[in-house]
């Protein structure tokens, strides 16, 4: 069958006879056509040739970032080199489910590895999640292997690590977010933070950063901050204070060591009821009481208006002044103003203090440094409180004769019973004994505040204050072998809005050791003891007991040979050094310069640093040069003997002692770190 052509139709007949009529329009299109080609190529030449290497460092770019390579924080160091706070690097480890090739292995390293629980570990390999983040923080050996592992992304930090715990906390600080926060960081946080660098990274396609890089900037560490901190007194100080406030029922307490001749601050602890620590020593003052009379009797003498051979009728104990009674608790009759001060006669000294002129007090105190900071390299230090003259009542001269009206911090007193011992020069607390960095070494040098009073009367002011430790108030500082110098102080606590508190009083004993030639100042102070309160009777003995421990201490800041050939110059060395020392701190803390009237935990015999001070356990004397055996032991307890025994401690947390490093009867050298394991840590160490 033959199919007919199809014929066609009117309509494309009309479309081809339009087209011969317009032969303009095909050549139109076609050229469009070609146009739009060459367009075509030559962009493609652009790309492929001329814009070759932009386009590919965008590419580059697109799967790469930059972030901050973090700088290590310097270093805080006591005064022997001992590091006291540093940077410890750890990781923050992150979890990409949907990018892990092996899950099962995955899950197995982070139970191995980091100590994850398998439930754990199940939620944060969970397919359907996209972004999971382990808890906690870990050390480089914890996280090597799991660097190169698909999923598992690590970010690396610096935390910051106190070696001796809570000992130190308040005083170096905190650092909060890379920025120190109160302390030694926060007042040197400009030397500590160092310098960050810049680390370029690879990133996946979905935006994750991959692990490694290349550091194109290195950072640049932070400089170290040394202080004229002794790790061994801070230790003695802090523990002694601790046992004082608990066995007094204080509601707490502060102790400041300090050498008088250059300022330097060797311990400052400030400890709570409740085992807390803080600045109180340089930012909570408090009315001394019968600690400032030495300076009321110093500027009479300065200024000519007494002697201390002058005397003064003190009648029954008791005078009112201007609407006011002051009582004394067993002074009667006339006395001169030596005794005055040495027995703690308010109506004496208070009537002696009624020749000054007008405004003479204000500056004799605010020479000694009252009412203004003293300069420590720590924020928050408060002036504490002294009165213009033209804001006095007719009661504030004789009220500040004896030590009320006038706020003071323990810090300031310390530094002005250290111009008294110093010949009547006020020396600028000294802190920071060195600045190091990358530019070079600062050195810090002892600063001469202003000269208070003249040697003679620093030295006339001096011997009274050790009448005052042999036979008066201070008898419970006395020591046996060396002659202390200080005076004692009981005030009524005040507290604004209320008044003065009935039963509630601060407590404390400044003073320093030996009285010739002096080379420590102690200022302790115990805030609302409960039972017996005067200054004398438990704040005294507190700084007997510290400094019988410092003496005791192998690696002690005490210059011994100074002390012997003093001794021997008066006349009173009958044993050799050895021999002499060896008697310090190891009897019974009572010894002969205690009275009958001590509180209870002085009276008893014992002592918070009591014969482990000689290094010897269950009878058995620890031989020179090993380690003690502290096992067993309360943390504190090992520490003390183990500064004992010249060595320095590292530890952290609570509980009994289950091992050293070195180990007990390993050869070591004085002044080498022990690092001491309790059974309950509140840290994890490196593997």
């Amino acid at each position: 069958m033959t199919i007919p052509p199809r014929r066609p139709s009117a309509e494309s007949a009309a479309s081809r006879e339009a087209l011969t009529r317009r032969p303009g329009r095909r050549r139109f299109l076609l050229s469009v056509l070609v146009l739009a080609g060459c367009c075509v190529c030559a962009r493609a030449v652009q790309v492929q040739a001329v814009q070759t290497a932009a386009w590919r460092e965008l590419a580059a770019a697109q799967h790469r970032t930059q972030r901050v390579a973090l700088a290590p924080r310097g270093r805080i160091l006591a005064r022997d080199g001992t590091e006291l706070a540093v940077s410890v690097q750890r990781y923050s480890v992150a979890v990409a489910p949907q990018e892990i090739k092996d899950r099962p292995a995955v899950r197995r390293l982070l139970s191995e590895r980091l100590g994850v629980s398998e439930d754990d570990a199940m939620r944060l390999t969970d397919p359907n999640r996209k972004w999971m983040v382990v808890s906690g923080r870990y050390g480089r050996a914890s996280v090597a292997e799991l660097e190169p592992v698909p999923g598992l992304h690590l970010q690396a930090e610096f935390s910051r690590h106190l070696l001796h715990g809570e000992l130190v906390r308040e005083l170096v600080g905190r650092v909060a977010d890379g920025v120190g926060a109160g302390g030694v960081e926060q007042a040197f946080d400009h030397v500590l933070k160092g310098v960050p660098g810049l680390e370029i990274a690879a990133r996946s396609g979905r935006g994750r950063t991959m692990p490694g890089g290349r550091v194109v900037a290195p950072p640049r560490p932070g400089g170290d901050v040394a202080l004229t901190l002794d790790p061994g007194v801070q230790e003695i100080a802090d523990q002694v204070l601790e046992e004082a406030v608990r066995e007094t029922g204080a509601v707490g307490g502060d102790i400041v060591v300090t050498r008088p001749a250059t300022g330097e601050v060797l311990a400052l602890a400030s400890r709570k009821a409740d085992g807390s620590s803080s600045l109180a020593a340089v930012n909570a003052p408090y009315e001394p009481g019968s600690t400032l009379k030495p300076f009321t009797v110093a500027g009479l003498l300065e200024t000519g208006l007494a002697t201390l051979a002058d005397s003064v009728d003190v009648a029954d104990g008791a005078w009112t002044v201007a609407g006011r009674t002051l009582r004394d608790v067993s002074a009667q009759g006339r006395m001169t103003l030596a005794d005055a001060l040495t027995v703690s006669s308010n109506v004496g000294v208070a009537k002696m203090a009624t020749a000054f002129p007008f405004g003479a007090q204000y500056e004799l105190l605010r020479d000694f440094g009252f009412g203004s900071p003293t300069g420590v390299e720590l924020p928050g230090e408060v002036a504490g409180v002294l009165r213009r003259p033209g804001e006095w009542s007719r009661q504030s001269p004789v009220s500040l004769a004896i030590g009320y009206e006038v706020s003071v911090t323990t810090l300031q007193m310390a530094m002005a019973y250290g111009a008294l011992a110093n010949g009547g020069l006020l020396m600028k607390p000294l802190l920071v004994k060195e600045l190091r960095s990358p530019d070079g070494v600062v050195t810090a040098s002892p600063v001469v505040v202003r000269r208070s009073i003249s040697t003679h009367t620093a030295e006339a002011i001096a011997a009274t204050l050790r009448e005052v430790v042999d036979d008066g108030t201070g008898r419970s500082a006395r020591l046996d072998a060396f002659g202390v110098a200080g005076k004692s102080g009981t005030s009524r606590l005040y507290q604004p809005g209320s008044g003065y508190q009935d039963g509630a009083y601060w407590a404390s004993f400044a003073g320093f050791f030996p009285s010739e030639e002096p080379q420590l100042v102690v200022v302790a102070k115990l805030e609302r003891p409960q039972g017996r309160y005067y200054g004398g009777e438990v704040a005294a003995p507190v700084t007997r007991i510290a400094m019988e421990a410092i003496l005791a201490a192998s690696a002690s800041p005490i210059d011994r040979n100074a002390l012997l050939q003093h001794a021997v110059a008066e006349g009173e060395a009958e044993a050799p050094a050895p021999e002499r020392f060896a008697n310090i701190g190891t009897e019974a803390a009572v010894g002969t310069g205690s009275t009958g009237t001590e509180a209870s935990w002085i009276r008893s015999g014992t002592t918070p640093l009591d014969d482990r001070l000689a290094g010897e356990r269950e009878g058995f004397p620890t031989p020179a040069g090993v380690v003690p055996n502290v096992r067993g032991l309360d943390a504190r307890t090992a520490a003390r003997r183990l500064h004992a025994a010249g060595l320095r401690v590292a530890w952290q947390g609570t509980g009994e002692v289950v091992e050293t490093r070195p180990a007990a009867g390993e050869r070591v050298s004085a002044g080498d770190t022990v690092r001491v394991t309790t059974r309950k840590q509140e840290w994890k160490r490196e593997p």
